[in-house]
C-alpha cells in the first residue's frame, strides 16, 4: 500500500491539471494518477511526412482505431457518434484542435429562458474570473470585442485570417451574419516558454512544436514545481469506500500490471464524461450497490455529444490549403433561441481553413471528383487550395436514455469493464442540424462555392463528453452539488465535463477548466468544513 495522500486526482487532462495547479498552493500532498504516459513531442506525427497517414492509424482520434496501450475499448455500436478521446498526461488536450470558445451566458439558464432542460447552479458571471485565469494559464489568442460574449481580453492576438479567413469574412458580410476571429489556445507570440505557431501541420493529432496549449506543457510544469506528483501508467479500477461511506482511495494497476491501493483523504474525478461514470459505476460496494455516488441513478445518464454537421464547397480563388491551424473563425448568428425556427436553443458555426493534401485527395476521390489514371493530377489541382468548410456544432439537450453503462462482455487490458454508449439524436437536435446545414449552404453560395456537399452527423466527432454526473442543488436530480462535491460521498469531487447540466453549442474545454478552477477555489475556501 502506498503512503496516504491528502488529495488524489484521477486523470491529468484539461480539468485534472487545472484543479491540481490551483490546489497546490494549499501545500497539501496531491497525487494525480494518469492512465497514459508522458508524451514525447519528438514522436508526434507532425515531425514526419507521413503525419496524415498516422491520423488514420496509431494517432487516430478514436481509441477503438488507435488502440494504444493506454487506451481502453469503448462499445459505441449503439451510437451514430463515436467517442473520441486520448489517454496521456495532458489527456485529450494533446489531441484537440485548440478551438477555445466559452459557454455563453444564456447556456447557464436555458430553463428560465427557453423552458427546456435545467438551469445550472452557477452562472457565467460566477465563472468569469476563472475563465480569465484559465486563459492566462493556457495562453489564449483572440480578439477582444466580440458582441456574442461579455467583454474579455485574450492575452495574445488572434491567429491571422489568411486567404481563407478573409474570403469567409467577405461572404459573411454579404449575408449580414455575425462572425469573429476564434479564441484558440495556439500561441501567436512568445508565451510562457512556448514559441508562436509556425504551421507545421494540422493541430490534430498533436503539436510537435508546442505552440498549441496542452496541459502537459501549460498547467503541469507549474503544478509539479509547486509539489504535485503525477504518476503515469496507472490504470484505475475503482474508488474504494469505508464503512462510513467516505471515499478511502483508489485501486489501480501500475505499469507492470501490479494491483496497488492508493489511500487518500479526498478523491477528485477528472477522467472525462465517459471515463468518470465508468469508474463510478464500477465502484460498487454494500453501501453503493449501483455504483459510487449514484443514489440519484443519474451516473452515466444525460450524455451529451454536440452532434456535428459539415458543409464543404470549392471556390475558384486560391485559399490557404494545407497552411496554418485549421480553425480561424466562428459565428454565433444562430446561437440563441428563435421560436420561429421550430426548435429550442441553437448552434455555433466554425469555419475551417486547413485541408491537407492527402485528405483533400481521398475525400474528393470518394465523391467521384478525382479519377485514377488520366486526368488525376489536373482534377486534384482543381480542388486543392480551393476548399471552404464550415462545421455546425449543435446544442445537445440532456436526455436520460443517452447514457454510459458498463459493457457486460467487453473489457480493457486489465479486465476492467469497458464503457458502453447508448445514444440517439433528439428531434430538436435534428431540426437544429437541418437548419444549420441549410445556413451552411447559404454561406457557400454567398462565397461563390461550387460542388457543395453536406455530411451530418459526423461519426468520428464524439469529442465533447458531457453531462453524465451533472451538478445541481437537488440530490435526487444531480450527482454533485453546486461546487462539485458528491451529494452522497462528502470527500468525492468531480471536475470534468461530466458535471455539465447542459452542453451549449460550443467546444467545452474552456468551460471545463474554468469549472475546475472554480471548484478548487471553493474547496480552498471551505477547507476547515469541507466534509460538513
Amino acid at each position: 500500500m502506498q503512503e496516504k495522500v491528502d488529495v488524489l486526482i484521477i486523470g491529468s487532462g484539461a480539468s485534472g491539471a487545472a484543479v491540481a495547479w490551483s490546489l497546490a498552493e494549499t501545500k497539501m500532498r496531491i497525487l494525480c494518477l494518469e492512465q497514459g504516459d508522458w508524451m514525447k513531442s519528438s514522436e508526434y506525427p507532425s515531425t514526419g511526412r507521413d503525419w496524415e497517414a498516422r491520423m488514420h492509424s496509431d494517432w487516430a482520434t478514436s481509441p477503438n482505431i488507435r488502440k494504444r496501450p493506454a487506451d481502453y475499448p469503448i462499445n459505441d455500436d449503439a451510437s451514430p457518434i463515436k467517442v473520441v478521446n486520448f489517454n496521456a498526461v495532458g489527456g485529450s488536450t494533446v489531441m484537440y484542435t485548440a478551438h477555445y470558445p466559452r459557454l455563453h451566458p444564456s447556456d447557464f439558464k436555458v430553463k428560465s429562458l427557453d423552458g427546456v432542460a435545467d438551469d445550472w447552479p452557477v452562472d457565467y458571471a460566477t465563472l468569469d474570473p476563472y475563465f480569465a485565469e484559465n486563459d492566462r494559464m493556457m495562453g489564449v489568442s483572440g480578439l477582444a470585442g466580440d458582441p456574442a460574449y461579455p467583454h474579455h481580453e485574450p492575452p495574445m492576438p488572434p491567429l491571422p485570417l489568411g486567404k481563407t479567413g478573409s474570403a469567409i469574412g467577405r461572404a459573411m458580410n454579404k449575408l449580414g451574419w455575425h462572425w469573429w476571429p476564434s479564441d484558440t489556445t495556439i500561441a501567436t507570440t512568445e508565451y510562457d516558454g512556448r514559441a508562436p505557431c509556425i504551421n507545421l501541420g494540422h493541430c490534430t493529432p498533436a503539436c510537435s512544436q508546442g505552440a498549441k496549449a496542452s496541459t502537459d506543457i501549460t498547467y503541469w510544469p507549474h503544478a509539479i514545481r509547486a509539489g504535485v506528483e503525477v504518476r503515469p501508467n496507472c490504470r484505475v479500477r475503482e474508488i474504494t469506500v469505508g464503512p462510513d461511506g467516505m471515499a478511502t482511495g483508489a485501486i489501480y494497476y501500475d505499469r507492470d500490471g501490479k494491483e496497488v491501493f492508493q489511500p487518500a483523504e479526498v478523491v477528485i474525478m477528472a477522467a472525462n464524461g465517459v471515463g468518470t461514470p465508468r469508474l463510478l459505476l464500477n465502484s460498487v460496494s454494500a453501501k453503493f450497490p449501483n455504483g459510487l455516488a449514484n443514489s440519484s441513478g443519474l451516473v452515466g445518464k444525460n450524455l451529451m455529444f454536440h452532434p456535428w454537421g459539415r458543409i464543404m464547397g470549392q471556390v475558384d480563388e486560391p485559399l490557404d490549403g494545407h497552411r496554418g491551424p485549421p480553425i480561424c473563425l466562428w459565428s454565433y448568428q444562430f446561437y440563441e433561441t428563435d421560436p420561429e425556427r421550430g426548435f429550442a436553443r441553437g448552434y455555433g458555426m466554425q469555419f475551417n481553413r486547413m485541408v491537407p493534401y492527402i485528405t483533400e485527395g481521398i475525400e474528393n476521390m470518394s465523391l467521384g471528383r478525382i479519377p485514377w489514371g488520366g486526368g488525376h493530377h489536373d482534377a486534384f489541382r482543381r480542388y486543392h487550395n480551393r476548399r471552404m468548410s464550415v462545421g455546425i456544432c449543435t446544442e445537445d439537450l440532456p436526455e436520460e436514455h443517452n447514457r454510459v453503462t458498463l459493457d457486460p462482455v467487453l473489457k480493457d487490458a486489465h479486465g476492467i469493464p469497458a464503457p458502453k454508449i447508448e445514444y440517439t439524436m433528439s428531434d430538436n437536435t435534428w431540426k437544429m442540424m437541418r437548419h444549420g446545414l441549410a445556413r451552411g449552404i447559404e454561406f457557400m453560395q454567398a462565397a461563390g462555392a461550387r460542388d457543395i456537399v453536406t455530411n451530418a452527423p459526423l461519426a468520428l466527432a464524439g469529442w465533447h463528453l458531457l453531462g453524465t454526473a451533472r451538478m445541481g442543488t437537488d440530490p435526487e436530480r444531480s450527482v454533485v452539488n453546486e461546487w462539485g462535491r458528491s451529494h452522497d460521498v462528502k470527500n468525492l469531487f468531480i471536475v470534468d465535463g461530466s458535471i455539465f447540466v447542459t452542453g451549449g453549442g460550443v467546444n467545452p474545454t474552456s468551460t471545463i477548466q474554468a469549472l475546475a478552477l472554480y471548484i478548487a477555489d471553493q474547496m480552498k475556501q471551505r477547507l476547515s468544513t469541507l466534509f460538513d
